[in-house]
């Protein structure tokens, strides 16, 4: 649902937080550079320049099925939305699948549409990615330059299938009974962003999917534990139901905010093998051109420290839900550089 705050610069221009409630991809997979920028035709903007759409184009008319919908356009925080690290000739593409997963995306999640509402205005981009496959892409937004992107880069399509299934899921799923329903929400929410990228840098192998997967889902693991606050207010629950009676911990505990040791057990619980799932894919890094290795560690060493504080909270992220200050932001370079040890050592047994 990758819409959360805590893992976003302050000096990369960082995007205009959603409300509420988490986001698809660690949604999207973190993006850590010096500035964000989606460059727009005929911008004429400095390159260095953080990048704001005009007043004009704020707002966006997504399909002329959905056309009462609008959405801003500029407002992921876990996304790496054309940034400077990513070869000019990319970034159309990276812009291209952010303003599709993030329309798509507050669908599901933003205003207060009714469920079958945002079921039908996915449905409307499940018919623009089924005529964009028959060669004749809509032309509102964001489809024309998607369909440029798909052409040029050779994108599956199915990935983007995948979103919208996991977008329609966040409106008719409210609970999950297992860690496995979990992981296979977060196989269609997260890890297409993780192999999208890795078709544009020409990064594919099965070795490098399977890390992605893993960093993904772990991010999107993070932002649960970041938001279960927030996601109760959505009613949602992400923590499986299994776990949860397994620690003695039950719903509630989030309603009343309660912080006993059968709840900071769990955060523990889920924290160690987050933490585990996000270090079985650092060897990703050693495989990537240096832009996305440079990138990717950045993502490994935020997800560690919101990790850190969660643990630092004892597990209390309702008066205390984590994010990066900009002291943080330097612990975050550092470690992108030089990974500590415990991050490395961190491994499944240790969420046993």
């Amino acid at each position: 649902m990758v819409r959360k705050g805590g893992l976003e610069p302050p000096w990369a221009a960082p995007l205009e937080p959603k409300s509420s409630a988490s986001t698809n991809s660690a949604t999207f997979a973190a993006a850590f550079a010096e500035r964000v920028i989606i460059s727009g035709p005929g911008s004429g903007r400095q390159e260095n320049a953080p990048w704001r759409p005009p007043l004009s184009q704020r707002n966006v008319v997504l399909s002329a099925q959905c056309a009462r919908f609008r959405v801003s356009v500029a407002h992921y925080e876990n996304f790496p939305v054309a940034s400077l690290i990513v070869p000019r000739a990319l970034r159309p593409a990276v812009g291209a699948i952010y303003r599709f997963a993030r329309t798509a995306d507050d669908f599901a999640d933003e205003g207060t549409l009714a469920p079958e509402e945002r079921l039908a205005a996915l449905d409307g981009y499940e018919r623009a990615l089924d005529a964009l496959e028959a060669g004749s892409p809509p032309r509102e937004p964001p489809f024309p330059e998607l369909a440029a992107a798909i052409t040029r880069h050779r994108l599956p399509l199915s990935l983007f299938r995948d979103l919208l299934s996991a977008f329609r899921q966040d409106v008719t799923t409210t609970r999950y009974a297992t860690f496995d329903s979990v992981l296979d929400y977060c196989r269609r929410s997260a890890n297409p962003i993780g192999r999208l990228m890795l078709r544009l840098y020409s990064a594919e192998s099965p070795a490098n999917g399977d890390a992605s997967d893993a960093i993904c889902t772990a991010l999107q693991l993070i932002n649960f534990w970041q938001d279960v606050a927030a996601d109760w207010q959505k009613d949602r629950v992400y923590l499986p139901q299994d776990e949860l009676a397994r620690f003695g911990v039950t719903e509630a505990h989030i309603a009343e905010a309660r912080c006993d040791d059968a709840w900071r057990a769990l955060m523990r619980f889920q924290t160690s093998r987050a933490r585990a799932m996000l270090e079985s894919g650092r060897p990703l890094t050693r495989a990537l051109p240096w832009r996305l290795r440079l990138e990717l560690s950045g993502v490994l060493a935020g997800g560690h420290r919101i990790l850190d504080g969660i643990d630092a909270a004892d597990g209390d992220v309702f008066r205390r839900r984590p994010k990066l200050s900009g002291a943080d932001w330097a612990r975050v370079a550092r470690d992108a550089v030089f990974p500590p040890r415990r991050h490395r050592q961190a491994s499944p047994g240790s969420a046993a």
